[in-house]
């Protein structure tokens, strides 16, 4: 049963021939829901899209793995049955992306919290048990770290009390949530425990910013694209290795790896849903509100998610954390009123 309902369906039809603000006139319909986005919330979205799809009254959603930052660029191309009609996040929403969303005439963009994740550390069972914090982290990862190049080939160049292991990170690519969540929850916080870098800050943020979360390019960061089972395969082949991904990746795979502790700290549903864990990270959907009564059971297919992301539910046994469960109900209240998300709110 619909949420809501709006006049909008008289004009725009199932998306059939229908013209948006922009001008933009699409030519075709379509009756499935198509989503795009995060690898990170790939899998949930995915299981969600399956119990959708039993019901029998609706078609099984099209999904696609673009990355956060890929999606959102597809999700802002515009209004109409062309353009997804949701975008998988793992980060939030920049302001910037909000500006080219309304440029394109997608002008009521709805942002709705279904769960929390981790950017967990892991590596294979083979491998040498690590414990290391932020500013060590920082060290193996950045290009400059705090302004000079990166020369560290083993651990044990990054702190003497670390093994002397090969320094090699399969990680996500720019275009991934999870890569700009490394850079926001762990990159960044471990260069500015740095005494000289926070002063610097003061003066020079722009400089700052580039020491801070630039990612070194001379191979012992490895991108391995939206594919983060590929990290999983590149572990165990590598025990020596270190790969970055969601958490729920890592708990879908304990029986081959294991989490990193960051800060003495295992990343575990628990230390993420409590905040211990410095990798904590909520995770989002974006709908726009122009499709949610034109796409057949988009609200619902929404609620579907919400509902499932319960300690109890379906979603957790994907690895997905729960939000507490009074935001959960902001949220639910939410996708009833679509109150569309402003640029001021994401500056």
């Amino acid at each position: 049963m619909r949420l809501n309902a709006f006049p909008l369906l008289i004009a725009c039809l199932a998306l059939t021939a229908c013209q948006d603000q922009a001008g933009l006139v699409q030519s075709t319909s379509r009756d499935e829901i198509r989503i795009v986005g995060s690898s990170t919330v790939f899998p949930y979205a995915k299981a969600v899209a399956d119990q959708f799809a039993q019901t029998g009254r609706n078609p099984s959603p099209i999904l696609e793995s673009t990355g956060t930052g890929g999606g959102i660029q597809l999700f802002c191309s515009g209004i109409g049955a062309s353009f997804p009609d949701i975008v998988n996040a793992s980060r939030r929403m920049k302001a910037s992306e909000l500006k080219r969303c309304k440029e394109k005439g997608v002008e009521d963009v709805v942002e709705i919290q279904v769960g929390i994740d981790g950017v967990a550390l892991a590596q294979s069972r083979e491998g040498a048990d690590l414990n290391v914090n932020l500013p060590q982290i920082y060290q193996a990862i950045a290009a400059q770290p705090y302004g000079k190049p990166n020369g560290s080939a083993l651990w044990s160049d990054v702190a003497a009390e670390l093994p002397e292991t090969r320094l090699y990170i399969y990680g996500p690519p720019k275009t991934s949530g999870t890569r700009e969540s490394l850079t926001d929850l762990m990159m960044e916080p471990g260069c500015l425990q740095n005494p000289a870098m926070q002063a610097l800050k003061e003066s020079d943020e722009e400089r700052v910013n580039e020491i801070c979360t630039d990612v070194r390019t001379d191979g012992v960061y490895v991108e391995t694209g939206e594919n983060d089972n590929l990290i999983i395969q590149k572990l165990i082949s590598n025990p020596g290795s270190i790969g970055i991904f969601g958490y729920g990746y890592l708990e879908k795979n304990l029986d081959k790896v294991r989490g990193v502790k960051v800060n003495g700290v295992d990343p575990t549903y628990d230390t993420i849903s409590s905040g211990e864990y410095p990798g904590a990270r909520p995770l989002y959907i974006y709908v726009k509100k122009r499709h949610i009564d034109i796409i057949n059971g988009l609200d619902e297919y929404i609620m579907e998610f919400l509902t499932a992301g319960t300690r109890t539910g379906y979603l957790s046994e994907e690895g997905m954390i729960a939000m507490p469960d009074p935001l959960r109900q902001v949220m639910i209240e939410r996708l009833r009123t679509l109150p569309p998300l402003s640029i001021e709110a994401l500056e």
